[in-house]
């Protein structure tokens, strides 16, 4: 059984992918309730993921691995799925409206009821502590897409997918070319999924981190 240890202590930046290998269709409709069940600060869910799986889907992201990130095409072109990370550039009352409704679908209150009132009243609080300013609600919106990069990493570990989130590309490039700035969202991160090459150096190499003492103060 491949434990919570164990997926901790393989998980690395995978470096290089064997291109002949692909995850299956049923781990990747399991990766995409990851992205979806994610938690956000007041289930906001200000995110899109855009999943690269085809060769010409996979060529459309790398666009943004040119020039100054050559160094990551490879890695794109070369792994099995490339999901595109892309936040919310505001939250407005349409999208807030949406999430309520499906709340309401799924059974988390009555439609009408003050738990309801509740829960929309203090989502709004929240958004409008937070949207100040165009800098003020990207900062937020990115900090809940995050959590969600976090979670999908160690999930993706716990399959034992190889995967490396990377930040180097050219977002404004992306967002182009996927549609996303048009629709509202900025390109935050990618992670390129798929089986680790076994010329990988990096996959040979020990893991290096701060002591435990170093981080954690307990009380």
């Amino acid at each position: 059984m491949y434990t919570l240890r164990d997926a901790i202590n393989n998980r690395y930046s995978t470096k290089a992918f064997d291109p002949d290998k692909k995850i299956s269709d049923s781990d990747i409709e399991l990766l995409k309730q990851v992205l979806r069940l994610s938690p956000s600060s007041t289930n906001v869910q200000p995110w899109h993921f855009v999943i690269a799986s085809t060769e010409a889907g996979k060529n459309r992201v790398a666009k943004s691995t040119q020039e100054n990130y050559k160094f990551n095409e490879a890695k794109v072109l070369n792994a099995s799925h490339v999901i595109v990370f892309a936040a919310k550039q505001n939250i407005d009352d349409a999208h807030l409206d949406k999430v309520l409704a499906k709340e309401s679908v799924d059974g988390r209150f009555e439609k009408g009821s003050e738990i309801e009132a509740q829960m929309n009243n203090g989502r709004r609080y929240f958004v409008g502590l937070n949207q100040t300013s165009d800098e003020a609600i990207k900062a937020w919106t990115g900090k809940q897409v995050y959590l969600n990069l976090g979670q999908f990493l160690l999930s993706t570990a716990l399959l034992g997918i190889d995967s490396v989130p990377i930040e180097g590309f050219d977002a404004e490039i992306l967002g182009k070319e996927l549609g996303l700035t048009a629709q509202g969202f900025d390109p935050l991160a990618l992670v390129a999924l798929g089986y680790k090459d076994e010329n990988d150096f990096n996959a040979k190499l020990p893991k290096s981190r701060l002591a435990i003492e170093e981080i954690i103060t307990d009380l």
